[in-house]
């Protein structure tokens, strides 16, 4: 006997992090090293994995960020096991960790708008996804520090100052989540600073899986100008050569033309959705999400 009654879902356990791994790099998630762990600890109860026989066939996380809004994402189910009600079991088992929140957030793929719709998700805006293929001592021109800032990198970067200034510019607070996010040792993390220590722009670049092969995903990305914004993208860029990706909000328009100008080009698009009290905080200084798994 088969069907969706023998599936068995539970929370997501260390040993499983290669698995699903796996499922988002060939899916082409491009999961960064290090992300679903992250997940995790965000949230301990908000991932999960469907078991058939004590065997993972299917994942989704439904994170907390706060007691006001959680995002769904890393919505994986095994392709031959597709079309048997599991990963119903697995959207209902989220929706309902997440049901006595304001909002919940989404990346939908263009398929699947409609499915989510009927879910009570409405469409915020689009989120294109970029690539750039740069090399060591390519000609990506890193422009001068405007005067009075200084551009900090690691861990001589005061996390006070940097989530204070994420916190007015993203659609939730979410300390717990970028002090693991920002101090993951893969990768590197660089924020400009004024003399006060204020701060006027953050960035992450780190290692990502890709099908086939390695490269480097930029997020989150946040910048009081587009100028400021292109110095922080060409100091990461210059840091890590390779096959680069960035998430970019189509909420905040100056991001595409940038992404375009620095030599990005689009190879995929999702929709953000929300389903409830959307959030109504700008992201006009938003250039690159930490990741479309968690928003």
């Amino acid at each position: 006997m088969t069907g969706p009654s023998l599936l068995r879902i539970r929370t997501l356990e260390k040993a499983d992090l290669p698995t699903v791994i796996g499922w988002a790099r060939a899916e082409r998630f491009a999961p960064g090293i290090g992300d679903v762990a992250i997940y995790r600890h965000t949230d301990r109860q908000g991932l999960w994995v469907g078991c058939l026989g004590g065997r993972p066939i299917g994942c989704i996380a439904g994170v907390r960020y706060n007691a006001a809004y959680g995002f769904i994402g890393l919505f994986l189910v095994e392709p031959e096991q597709r079309g048997q009600g599991y990963g119903r079991q697995l959207w209902a088992q989220a929706l309902d960790h997440l049901s006595d929140l304001a909002c919940i957030g989404i990346e939908a793929a263009p398929d699947r708008v409609a499915d989510y719709a009927g879910w009570g998700f409405e469409a915020a805006s689009p989120t294109r996804r970029w690539q750039r293929v740069g090399a060591a001592g390519d000609d990506t021109c890193l422009e001068g520090l405007p005067e009075g800032l200084a551009l900090i990198e690691g861990e001589a970067i005061p996390q006070q100052a940097v989530q204070a200034y994420d916190a007015m510019r993203e659609p939730s607070p979410r300390p717990h989540f970028l002090a693991d996010w920002l101090g993951h040792p893969a990768g590197t993390v660089l924020a400009l600073l004024d003399a006060n220590g204020a701060c006027h722009g953050f960035g992450r670049i780190r290692p990502c899986l890709l099908q086939p092969g390695e490269g480097w995903r930029i997020g989150p990305l946040l910048a009081d100008s587009p100028a400021l914004a292109q110095l922080l993208i060409t100091a990461l860029l210059q840091r890590h050569p390779g096959v680069v990706l960035m998430d970019a909000p189509g909420a905040n328009p100056q991001a595409d033309p940038l992404l375009q100008q620095l030599g990005f080009v689009v190879v995929g698009e999702t929709l953000r959705m929300y389903r409830g009290t959307a959030p109504t905080v700008s992201l006009r200084d938003v250039y690159g999400l930490a990741c479309l798994e968690l928003g």
